[in-house]
């Protein structure tokens, strides 16, 4: 690819880490569903959990953001729309996604990126960490919208990235957290100083104050439905291949709510505060950092090392 050029309103970044999601995964293998709506097409270049430094201005941008450390928002609004005046850009009528629909992703050396979206990183947050702002923001949306407190009991369904920082933003809450989670990926949250973790055959009937489903089972909804008490809420982050059901009589007999995270732009500056302030430390769930020529191998799960679900790309290895 040629290298960016920063357009009107843009910056260019010096791309220092990038993290692999599952959407870059599915992206790569065929299964995203947005290939089959049409929002997105080949080809696509991946990439949407990333930090850099700016490097290049187009015009009309702020001075003061050359040379900064920088992370961004996946999600790009029009800027004009009924939902971008009233404060919700991430579901903008044309909304465009870094690297999954309408502009070019962050696994690259350089990237073109508008300078309108770009947050800042403060020293205390390092690559590592900066590459992980946009997952921890959907995690700290998705703890919000649990509207748990201390001393409220939270279960988190899914022990990947976005389940287990969920569990650190809950655990810095004060909530007492539990973990649900296939055998193989207990481990990483026991290492993580989680010792309430568990399978479906294991799990304790606990009252649960808040439930977060960051699976991609479709049965995981309506499970998290039959295990919340009544009154609290539920948080659905988690998306599988096939549709899922719920049944809403139980939501209403029960006086449920049902919560919905698109996106972690509302999380952002939230999860920046947190990492810089120590209340969580994402970088425990970082197994590798890989160059470009390993991308293949990590998109087809071919994993030659141990330890936490991140993946994080170096594009200048």
């Amino acid at each position: 690819m040629p290298p960016p050029v920063a357009e009107p309103g843009q910056v260019v970044i010096d791309v220092d880490r990038v993290g692999v999601c599952g959407t870059d995964v599915e992206l790569f293998t065929g299964a995203m569903s947005y290939l089959e709506s049409g929002e997105s097409s080949y080809p696509i270049r991946p990439g949407h959990e990333w930090c850099g430094v700016v490097s290049a201005l187009g015009d009309g941008v702020d001075p003061s953001w050359l040379g900064r450390r920088v992370t961004g928002d996946t999600m790009i609004g029009c800027g004009h729309c009924r939902r971008c005046a009233r404060g919700r850009h991430w579901v903008c009528e044309s909304l465009r996604e870094l690297g999954i629909r309408g502009l070019p992703g962050a696994l690259a050396e350089q990237l073109a990126y508008p300078a309108e979206y770009l947050h800042s990183l403060p020293e205390s947050v390092g690559i590592e960490a900066g590459a992980m702002v946009e997952p921890g923001g959907n995690a700290l949306r998705s703890v919000t919208a649990a509207g748990v407190e201390a001393g409220d009991r939270l279960l988190v369904l899914g022990t990947g990235t976005i389940g287990l920082l969920a569990a650190l933003f809950g655990r810095a809450r004060g909530a007492e957290v539990h973990l649900l989670g296939l055998p193989a990926g207990l481990p990483w949250a026991r290492e993580l100083g989680f010792e309430d973790v568990w399978t479906r055959e294991t799990l304790p009937a606990l009252p649960w104050d808040g439930v977060i489903d960051a699976t991609h089972a479709a049965s995981s909804p309506a499970l998290a439905l039959d295990l919340i008490e009544p009154g609290r809420r539920i948080v659905y982050i988690g998306l599988s291949s096939t549709p899922s059901t719920i049944d809403t009589r139980s939501l209403v007999l029960r006086d449920v709510t049902a919560v919905g995270i698109l996106g972690a732009s509302a999380g952002l500056p939230g999860a920046i505060e947190a990492y810089a302030a120590g209340d969580v430390d994402p970088r425990p769930l970082v197994a590798a950092t890989v160059g470009l020529e390993e991308i293949v191998d990590v998109f087809e799960g071919r994993r030659t090392y141990d330890g936490g679900p991140k993946v994080l790309v170096d594009p200048r290895r």
